[in-house]
């Protein structure tokens, strides 16, 4: 499991320019699977994703193709962890 921390390195208004793009990538990881959660920082300094990707590797080469990434709008941090308690609704989380 992984926290993706995304950072914007560019104002609002380019970001903005890109948006339906990275929705669309967001779009696309939900249906595979591979992205569970998401949404704005507040204030909106960047994004979290949660993921549920395999691996730090297959989850770098995803990531090469957020258009935000590809047009060097934001840092990335992945922070991987193992879930071992959770509410019941998320209970599948839990390995």
């Amino acid at each position: 499991m992984f926290i993706i921390n995304l950072t914007y390195k560019t104002d609002l208004e380019k970001i903005d320019h890109y948006l339906d793009e990275h929705i669309v990538f967001l779009n696309e990881q939900y249906e595979s699977g591979i992205f569970l959660a998401s949404g704005r920082k507040v204030p909106r300094t960047g994004g979290i994703i949660l993921s549920g990707a395999s691996s730090k590797t297959e989850l770098e080469k995803i990531i090469e193709k957020d258009p935000f990434k590809k047009n060097d709008l934001a840092d990335y941090e992945l922070i991987e962890f193992i879930p071992s308690k959770s509410c019941e609704e998320l209970s599948f989380l839990i390995e």
